[in-house]
């Protein structure tokens, strides 16, 4: 019997759900083995019975639970905790379900700092009042799935892979475990290092100095060319079958989207550290807190910031 398969989206894009169907030729190999149950972004299935009948939001019993994006809103909340309910396996996909993600970003601001900026004092907009019927009210911050309920497996990625939710769906359905590796992003770049010292950050729309065609591991590590990467603090994985990091192979520093090389680490301060290493003053970089913690708002604890007099 197929392996019943219940699918969400919160606080996020849609990327990860992409992820899904880029999974490509090995998707042939799994679907047989699975039956989609409940899945709004290609599937019509209502929260509350198909024409509104039912009182209670509800979500069918399955064998397998996947959770894109965070906690926002209290609908948010109550969608992973019907989903952790009903799931045999929990798993969190991509990195705004594992660790607030973009959304995350907003944690640097009180909700009612969001609103004010939203609603009233941005230019282009005439102020009035947020808007408060039928709308989900916000949580005080943006959670990530796992502090909310309890999360058997974890997919980081901004999206995940196609490869890793292939893995991980496998293990499951072969009763696996499915653990990454603690390495680091730099630990499988192909990048050359000369490891030499760099004074001044470039920015980041100008172009990497490579030649089209030329092997990976004659180009120069993107760092020690002047550019911000967070390769060194974040975890590898996205990289595929030949693990090149997929930034790298579009010519790309590392924007840290895989979050934390290992549970309870500082991406921040090890960041800050390695640009010491090179010369580089992590001064340059005027908003350090978000830039290093862009993708992991929850793990790296923002937080709203004092106010400057």
């Amino acid at each position: 019997m197929p392996a019943r398969v219940a699918e969400e989206w919160l606080a996020t894009c849609g990327g990860c759900e992409v992820s899904i169907l880029d999974i490509g030729e090995p998707l042939l190999d799994i679907l047989p083995k699975l039956e989609f149950v409940h899945m709004p972004v290609i599937m019509d299935h209502k929260y509350f019975g198909q024409s509104g009948e039912k009182e209670a939001l509800e979500i069918p019993e399955a064998d397998v639970g996947i959770i894109s994006g965070g906690i926002r809103n209290k609908e948010n909340r109550h969608i992973a905790q019907e989903m952790r309910k009903k799931s045999k396996t929990l798993i969190a996909s991509g990195s705004c379900a594992c660790f607030g993600g973009i959304p995350a970003l907003g944690n640097t601001c009180t909700v009612q700092e969001i609103f004010d900026k939203v609603y009233k004092t941005t230019k282009s907009t005439d102020s009035a009042e947020p808007p408060s019927t039928d709308i989900p009210p916000y949580e005080d911050r943006v959670y990530s799935v796992a502090e909310v309920v309890k999360v058997d497996i974890q997919l980081p990625g901004c999206p995940t892979t196609p490869e890793l939710i292939a893995q991980a769906l496998t293990a499951v359905l072969e009763g696996k475990e499915f653990k990454l590796e603690e390495r680091s992003v730099c630990d499988d770049c192909p990048l050359k290092r000369e490891k030499k010292a760099v004074t001044e950050l470039k920015r980041p729309i100008e172009p990497v100095d490579f030649t089209p065609g030329q092997p990976y591991d004659e180009i120069r590590c993107y760092m020690e060319q002047g550019f911000l990467c967070q390769g060194p603090t974040t975890r590898s994985g996205c990289g595929g079958t030949d693990k090149i990091p997929r930034c790298v192979r579009a010519y790309q520093t590392c924007r840290g989207c895989f979050g934390p090389i290992r549970e309870g680490a500082k991406p921040m301060i090890d960041m800050m550290t390695a640009l010491s290493t090179i010369g580089l003053d992590p001064k340059q970089i005027p908003d350090r807190a978000a830039t290093f913690n862009r993708f992991i708002g929850v793990v790296g604890g923002l937080r709203p910031l004092p106010k400057r007099r």
